[in-house]
């Protein structure tokens, strides 16, 4: 970890909004962690920042590991990107519905196969499935025994592995996933790029998460970076009891929970303001 968040935040009163991208995870960055994911909601006065940034930046977009029509429902703005299924889906402002990768529905059947067989030895222990399309998410959180719910998962994620599926960790929470290249990096480095086709220039871009898929999102904007697409890439950390260490590590600040996110987002805006 770099430096503290509040130095950063003062830094970006330099740089137009209009030249700004701001790139955001959705559960334990602008949503809070709730036990049921359906009862995950953004405080009205975040949406409302969101709201604020949309009509200032040249790019904002929320990207997460729901569905993007399920993470637009959560985040509750309409004028902004959604890039759902970390990364295998895109909703962008005017469209009906998303674009997915079809190469993820090919594997809906063997994914769901095995959730299926997971929640029938499972569920008793109080592990719950949540749907994202393509991948099955099983989450343990507040089971009612949760070491014997995360050895039972362990277990389910050596069977997907065996029958060729990926899978992947997170806060209490075991992703099965289709075989298939996609990640929140590699979405983020298409849409920015695609700005840059476009002839938009991103002298600033700003990601903000909280768990090990938003690595894959930090190590975009290195890239991007490096290529020279965006002149500056920073990248914040959520923290939380439960923030994996790596991420700490990577980052070139962080907030404290998602009423700390809030907070940055704010400063972002008002450093815009006081460029008029």
């Amino acid at each position: 970890m770099r430096e503290q968040a509040g130095r950063e935040a003062r830094d970006f009163e330099g740089i137009p909004l209009d030249r700004t991208a701001v790139l955001l995870d959705v559960d334990g960055t602008l949503a809070p962690i709730v036990r049921e994911s359906t009862d995950a909601s953004v405080p009205i006065e975040v949406r409302r920042t969101l709201i604020g940034l949309a009509r200032r930046c040249a790019l904002i977009a929320c990207v997460s590991g729901r569905t993007a029509e399920d993470a637009k429902r959560v985040v509750g703005v309409g004028a902004i990107t959604y890039i759902g299924g970390h990364g295998s889906e895109l909703l962008a402002p005017g469209m009906t519905e998303a674009e997915g990768d079809p190469q993820m529905d090919l594997w809906q059947d063997p994914v769901n196969d095995l959730a299926i067989e997971a929640m029938r030895e499972l569920s008793p222990l109080g592990v719950r499935r949540e749907e994202k399309g393509a991948i099955a998410a099983l989450h343990w959180r507040g089971a009612t025994d949760e070491e014997a719910a995360e050895a039972g998962l362990r277990r389910v994620a050596g069977t997907a592995e065996s029958r060729g599926l990926a899978i992947h960790w997170g806060r209490k929470v075991l992703e099965i996933r289709p075989p298939v290249p996609f990640d929140k990096g590699r979405a983020i480095e298409k849409l920015v790029s695609s700005l840059r086709d476009e002839g938009r220039e991103i002298d600033l871009a700003i990601y903000i998460g909280d768990d090990l898929t938003d690595l894959d999102a930090f190590a975009a904007l290195e890239r991007l970076q490096e290529a020279g697409t965006i002149a500056v890439g920073h990248r914040v950390a959520v923290t939380s009891p439960e923030s994996p260490a790596s991420l700490l590590e990577s980052a070139d600040s962080t907030v404290n929970g998602p009423e700390g996110a809030a907070e940055l987002l704010v400063e972002v805006l008002e450093s815009g303001s006081k460029q008029r």
